[in-house]
């Protein structure tokens, strides 16, 4: 069961924006991921409980942000409510998409555990509902996510399979670099691995 913490900031200016301190672990039904997440002054800063089934689709996401709150499943499509921090009033909403993103790494693992890709150069295209900071508020995205390769690392527990995907925003034509080694992501725009108590969990 990895557990660590991540660094998240500005990819364009470098700003610190919180720290996520994360475990993970996949399951019998799927995998399973759960941060809260800190400002860079050590307050609580919000929280992420994402729940993937086998297939990786995501069965339950709760999500917490300066006091908003999204949760929301794969049902007919994605479908979500978000509530305002009075409690008082929800929005729900659904459209015909894949899965969820947003600035937790845990986004990013679970798209590559929907679209189990190999090496090669062709590029698959999916459908995200963002929840976009810093009030959770979705809005419906476009991306392709291509492997381009995968190779393994020696380590002091043995080899390491990193994987290096490149992914295209496709409103913009932008591309950036994810690299992933089973459910931790290494590397990626805005978010850097500062600490891993224990290795990767191997997905089989």
């Amino acid at each position: 069961m990895p557990r660590g913490r991540y660094s998240l900031h500005d990819p364009h200016d470098h700003t610190s924006l919180a720290e996520e301190h994360f475990q993970c672990a996949p399951g019998p039904s799927g995998w399973r991921y759960v941060s809260r997440l800190t400002t860079p002054t050590g307050a609580h800063h919000g929280s992420v409980d994402l729940a993937l089934d086998e297939l990786g689709r995501p069965i339950r996401l709760e999500v917490h942000a300066a006091d908003w709150q999204v949760r929301g499943a794969a049902i007919d499509g994605i479908t979500w409510v978000r509530t305002d921090p009075t409690g008082v009033h929800a929005t729900e909403g659904n459209v015909r998409a894949h899965a969820f993103t947003g600035s937790s790494p845990a986004f990013l693992v679970a798209v590559t555990r929907l679209l189990r890709l190999t090496p090669s150069g062709s590029a698959t295209r999916l459908r995200l509902v963002a929840l976009t900071d810093p009030v959770l508020a979705p809005r419906t995205v476009d991306q392709s996510w291509a492997l381009l390769k995968r190779e393994a690392h020696a380590t002091d527990n043995g080899p390491l399979t990193v994987d290096e995907y490149q992914v295209t925003a496709l409103d913009t034509g932008e591309q950036h670099a994810v690299h992933i080694a089973g459910d931790v992501v290494l590397a990626a725009p805005g978010i850097e691995l500062e600490d891993l108590e224990s290795p990767p969990s191997a997905f089989p």
